[in-house]
This record gives C-alpha cells, structure tokens and sequence, in this order.
C-alpha cells in the first residue's frame, strides 16, 4: 500500500481548488508552520512541507521561535493574521514547552494538524472539521486500496492524542468509511496476540519496531504501518535508516501492508494541505 500514487491524486486535486481561487481572484491560502529556531531533525519534515505547499500551489510562512513566550506571540499574531488559513506547531517540543497548550492557542479553524482540544472534541462527538492528518492518512491508504472498515474488527495499536486516538474515533464514524468495530491497544494492553488474531485490519502506530512479525500477526490481515523510528542500518555501519512497527518479514505475508517509509508519510502532508484549503474555504465564508 504505498502512499505516492494517493498523495499525488489528492495533490493534484487541491491544485485544481487553488486555481479556481485564482481564476475569482483569490489569493492562494496560505501555511504558517511555527518551530524552534534549532537545528533539528524536524528540519527535514519542514522542507517537505513546503514542497507539499509549492506543489499544491500554497503559501508557505516558516515562523522560528526560541522561547514559550515568543511561541505564544506569534500563535497569537497568526490568529490576528487574515492572510494565514492555517497554522502548524512542530511536535514534539522539549521540556519548558507546553505543546497542547499552544496548540489549544490557535482558532479551531486554523488548528489543521486537527489536535487542539475543540477539534478533537468535535471528531469524538460525530461532528469533524479538522481531523489529525495521520488518521486521514490511514484511512485513505485503506480506502485507495480497496480495503473495507465498514463491519469490520480494526485494531489500532496506539492510544496518542495526535494519532491512535483520533484514528480510533475517524474509523468510528457512521458511514462506508467507519462504521469499523474498533479494539484500541497500547503498552499496557495483555497479550497483544490475541487481539491480534481477532483482528481483520491493523493500524500501528506505536513507534516500537518489529513489534508486528509473522509470530503474531495472522496473514489475514490488512496491515497499515504509521510507526517511525530510527535503527542501525546494517548496510551503512554507523548510521540510521527509518524503520516501522511491521518487521520486514511481514513483506509478502500479510494481505496488504503499508511501507516506511514511502506509505503513509506522503499522505498525511497531502491531507494537511487539504485540511488548509477547507480552512481557508471556512474562513473566507465567515468573513475571518
């Protein structure tokens, strides 16, 4: 289930929304992605959301800050910005940083990571306007590849706000793309096999490689793998290569399995740009 031929289709289609802006006279809308003015792994995830942003032909603002307090300037001064759709914290934040509280700084409206506690309890009351890219992600690998949730037994395994939980709730809703029975799992769940075997499709977003392998994962499965780490890359002594919850084994053993990376990651930035331009949709409406 590899995410490129997704993200491109979604990409190309908000190209088309962008245009039709343009061609009423509309500007682009426009992303604020807000950050900690180091050097940082989560450097490279900013260039690919600006090359997301470029493709789809969208603003991009990268806003640096170096203190709590600037963080809530700037949170505070994109809300006041009529320009900017939509606004993106980086995650996580080290200790001094209250991440969900900033995050809970931005309007609805401008929160499209979809994480702030009114979107989230929007998406647990039925209603959605924002939903976590990541779940979106998820779902539209299965949908693309004709795997169905409806009546079915998913396991998540993952209970994070910024992703097990909200997908658990996504796949939840009524309607062909929920509708799923959903068991959520995580690290005090007992006996993960059997839930396992009880399961039809599999989403894992636990961050703990190998921790699905053909041991205890039935072949039954439909497996989508969200996990990120970073291990030993035997092939290059003394550096790191990416890896997922699935083990490699799981290549060929399961009914469908998502890679890493190359499976969910493109994705999750298509459905962010697409969760900026409903943004910036809602907003011209309400007059903001």
């Amino acid at each position: 289930m590899a995410g490129k031929e997704v993200a491109e289709r979604l990409l190309g289609e908000l190209r088309g929304r962008v245009e039709a802006r343009r061609a009423r006279g509309l500007e682009p809308p426009l992303l604020a992605s807000v950050h900690l003015a180091i050097d940082s792994p989560f450097k490279f995830y900013l260039a690919q959301q600006e090359r997301a942003a470029a493709g789809a032909g969208i603003g991009f603002r990268s806003v640096a800050v170096t203190s709590p307090a600037e963080l809530a300037t700037r949170l505070s001064e994109l809300n006041a910005d009529r320009s900017v759709a939509g606004v993106l914290v980086e995650h996580p934040l080290p200790v001094g940083f209250d991440f969900h509280g900033a995050v809970d700084l931005l309007r609805p409206e401008k929160d499209i990571d979809g994480i702030g506690a009114v979107n989230l309890g929007r998406l647990a009351a039925g209603r959605p306007r924002h939903v976590p890219a990541v779940a979106l992600a998820a779902r539209a690998l299965l949908e693309h590849y004709d795997v169905p949730v409806a009546g079915r037994r998913v396991l998540v395994i993952g209970r994070s706000a910024t992703v097990g939980a909200p997908l658990a709730l996504l796949l939840l809703l009524r309607g062909k793309r929920g509708d799923a029975t959903v068991t959520v799992a995580h690290s005090q769940t007992p006996e993960l096999e059997k839930q396992l075997a009880a399961a039809e499709v599999v989403v894992s977003c636990a961050g703990l490689p190998g921790l699905l392998h053909r041991g205890n994962t039935p072949r039954s499965v439909a497996v989508v793998d969200v996990g990120l780490s970073s291990v030993p890359d035997p092939a290059k002594p003394g550096s790191h290569r990416p890896a997922g919850d699935a083990a490699p084994d799981l290549e060929g053993w399961v009914e469908a399995l998502s890679p890493v990376p190359g499976g969910v990651g493109p994705v999750t930035v298509a459905e962010l740009m697409n969760n900026l331009v409903n943004a910036r949709e809602w907003l011209d409406r309400d007059g903001s």
